[in-house]
C-alpha cells in the first residue's frame, strides 16, 4: 500500500546554491519534497550548467517571487574565447574557431563598451516562448526564429582574470542579461569568437551567495533545523519602504480594506506592519492618503 508523503504550511525563503545539471524546476521540486511545502517557487532561471544562488519561495513567500526575480542579479562567468558553439556553452557543439591573440587591456576596453543600456537578441537556445514553444524546441529542429531585440542594462563588468585564451569576468546586470550572448558580443567586438565554461549567480535582490545552502547541507539536516534556514517572507521586499500601523487600522487592513494612517507616509508600495512588529503584507499609499492592500499575507 502506497501511502501520500503528508503535506505541512511552511513560508519562508530559503538560499539556494543550485548545482550543476539541475535544472531550476528539479531544483525548485527537490527542495518543496524536502520541506514537504504545499507551495513553493523559484526566482529566476538558472540553465543546468549555471550555479549558484537561486532563492526558492515556500509558501507565503511566493507571493513576492517576482520582486526576487525582477531584481538585478550578479555572476561569474567562465568565458572561453576562439571558439563558437552552437548554443553559446560547453554544451554545444563547435561550429568555428579562430586564433586568440586578444591583450587583457584590449579584454578590458572591450567590456566596457557594454556598460549601461545594450541591445541584445535573445539565443535561440533559451526557454523564451514562440507560439507556446520554447525557442531551444526550434533550434533543436533546426529552425531559426526571428527574435526582437531586447534593451537590458550591465552596471558592473570587471575581468578579474584572463589567461591564454579563458578570462573570468564578474557581471552585475538586470534581469533578462543573457550572459551567453554577452560573451558573444564581447569577442564579437575583438573580431573574435567564445562562449561560456561556466557561469556562476552570486548576488540577487540582496542575497548573497555566502549565505546559501547546498541540496546536500539541506537534506542532512532534521526537518525543524530545516525550517530554521529559511528567511523571513517579506526579507524579498526588503528594498521597500516599511510602515507601522496601528492595531485598529491593522484589523481593517488585514480584512482587504483601506486604512488611513496619521504622519507621512512614502509614496508607492510598502511594507506594512502591525504594531506587534507582524508582517501584514504589501500596501500602497493611495491619492486620497489612505493605504490599501495589494497583497496579504497569512503568517
Amino acid at each position: 500500500m502506497q501511502f501520500r508523503r503528508t503535506k505541512r504550511k511552511i513560508d519562508g525563503i530559503l538560499l539556494l546554491d543550485k548545482p550543476p545539471g539541475y535544472s531550476s524546476n528539479q531544483a525548485l521540486q527537490k527542495i518543496k519534497w524536502l520541506f514537504q511545502a504545499t507551495k513553493a517557487g523559484h526566482t529566476g532561471t538558472l540553465d543546468p550548467l549555471a550555479t549558484g544562488l537561486l532563492p526558492i519561495c515556500l509558501g507565503e513567500a511566493t507571493k513576492f517571487a517576482q520582486y526576487v526575480t525582477d531584481a538585478d542579479k550578479t555572476y561569474i562567468a567562465n568565458i572561453k574565447f576562439g571558439v563558437q558553439t552552437r548554443t553559446g556553452d560547453a554544451e554545444g557543439e563547435v561550429v568555428s574557431t579562430k586564433p586568440v591573440n586578444i591583450t587583457t587591456v584590449e579584454l578590458e576596453q572591450a567590456c566596457q563598451k557594454f556598460l549601461g543600456e545594450v541591445s541584445q537578441v535573445p539565443p535561440m537556445y533559451s526557454a523564451l516562448k514562440h507560439k507556446g514553444k520554447p525557442l531551444y524546441e526550434y533550434a533543436r529542429a533546426g529552425i531559426e526564429i526571428e527574435r526582437p531585440a531586447r534593451e537590458v542594462t550591465i552596471t558592473k563588468i570587471a575581468v578579474d582574470s584572463f589567461i591564454n585564451d579563458e578570462a573570468i569576468i564578474t557581471i552585475s546586470c538586470s534581469k533578462g542579461t543573457y550572459i551567453r550572448t554577452l560573451a558573444e558580443d564581447i569577442a564579437n567586438t575583438l573580431d573574435n569568437h567564445a562562449h561560456l565554461t561556466g557561469l556562476r549567480r552570486i548576488e540577487t535582490a540582496g542575497y548573497d551567495i555566502a549565505d546559501a545552502m547546498t541540496i546536500e547541507a539541506v537534506e542532512a539536516l532534521a526537518m525543524e533545523l530545516r525550517d530554521a534556514q529559511l528567511l523571513p517572507v517579506d526579507s524579498a521586499i526588503s528594498v521597500l519602504p516599511k510602515i507601522t500601523i496601528s492595531a485598529d487600522a491593522a484589523f481593517y487592513f488585514k480584512q482587504g480594506q483601506a486604512v488611513w494612517e496619521a504622519g507621512s507616509i512614502p509614496d508607492g508600495e510598502l511594507r506594512v506592519y502591525a504594531e506587534d512588529g507582524v508582517f501584514l503584507g504589501l500596501g500602497k499609499l493611495m491619492e486620497d492618503g489612505k493605504i490599501t492592500a495589494k497583497r496579504l499575507v497569512h503568517l
